[in-house]
């Protein structure tokens, strides 16, 4: 754990190589479309759920991450109850831009490009 993404950065260019990177790790994207879909949030229990691979680390180095990039904020529940994991507004920022598709399907003919060699 001496290499993370830690810190979200305030340049268009950097923050294109950053997404670049959250979007090659299986395990961001996982949790990242998790909390997507979840209104009230997500517990560290739904989260290892969600990223399905048995890991507290993992399920740790994720929630670390998505909080320290800004994406995640972490809401204790005063009764007793697990705390949850909610997403920011950068978070769901990151995600629409991130999860964008064509609202209208174009109706000029797509150009084949040949493969290099």
């Amino acid at each position: 754990m001496n290499q993370g993404l830690w810190v979200w950065p305030e340049d268009a260019g950097s923050q294109r190589s950053m997404a670049r990177r959250i979007m090659a790790s299986n395990h961001l994207t996982t949790a990242l479309n998790a909390l997507v879909r979840a209104k009230d949030g997500l517990s560290n229990a739904e989260i290892d759920d969600a990223l399905s691979d048995n890991s507290e680390w993992m399920t740790l180095w994720v929630t670390r991450q998505l909080v320290s990039l800004g994406f995640a904020d972490y809401n204790p529940d005063l009764f007793g109850g697990p705390g949850k994991y909610r997403l920011t507004e950068l978070g769901r920022n990151f995600m629409a831009r991130v999860t964008v598709k064509p609202t209208m399907p174009t109706t000029q003919p797509v150009k084949q490009v040949a493969p290099v060699n």
